[in-house]
């Protein structure tokens, strides 16, 4: 079944949502994220306070908003677009590692200001959240519904496990001297390799998926 393309309304309101998030990232790259408002980036982005406050409720949710856009729906989408045959707890673990840590360069600024503020690292966790409907979804038909609870309480699993590993991965980033980098192994701050965090948390899901797995094969 192929997805009608978006309507004029929703794309005008897909590009406000991109702007004002372009523009929270570029002036707390310029500024620091302390001294930008939200009638700055709402002036920035071309809008009103109002409609600003229609799209992000703080100022934090906007620059976090810069490297987490859509993220969850491109796990889910990564998910379903694995062949069958591989497994599938293999399927949700790097769909979630590449999506976490494949990052550009506005990326890696986000990120590197997400490690210096306490209130940008826990609007960051909060996003993990997302990643439960969309995944739900790909799960029940990768399962064919194998009950009616199993693809949620799986995806849930996964929110959880992707946010106990981003909060040791963030932990120790109290402030601007211990900022993170960002190197061939992929993101890294003083608690070591995002990546191998992620993979770490996942694991112990991987018998719930196998087994699930197991009840949908002939």
């Amino acid at each position: 079944m192929t997805t009608p393309p978006p309507g004029l309304r929703e794309r005008k309101k897909q590009a406000t949502r991109e702007a004002l998030r372009e523009a929270a990232l570029r002036l707390a790259v310029e500024r620091g994220p302390d001294q930008v408002r939200v009638e700055d980036i709402a002036e920035a982005a071309g809008v009103s306070p109002r409609t600003y406050n229609n799209y992000f409720a703080s100022r934090e949710q906007a620059i976090v908003s810069a490297v987490t856009a859509d993220r969850e729906a491109r796990i889910a989408a990564a998910v379903a677009a694995r062949p069958t045959g591989v497994r599938l707890a293999d399927a949700v673990t790097e769909a979630v590692v590449e999506q976490y840590t494949h990052t550009g360069e506005r990326e890696q600024q986000a990120l590197l200001l997400i490690t210096t503020r306490t209130a940008l690292r826990d609007a960051f966790l909060d996003t993990t959240a997302g990643i439960e409907r969309p995944l739900t979804a790909v799960l029940a038909e990768r399962l064919d519904d194998t009950g009616p609870h199993t693809a949620r309480v799986l995806a849930a699993s996964v929110a959880a496990a992707v946010r106990i590993a981003l909060e040791g991965w963030l932990r120790p980033a109290g402030n601007a001297e211990t900022a993170g980098s960002f190197g061939a192994g992929g993101l890294v701050v003083p608690s070591g390799s995002l990546p191998d965090q992620l993979r770490a948390a996942l694991a112990p899901l991987a018998p719930a998926f196998d087994a699930a797995e197991r009840r949908t094969q002939p």
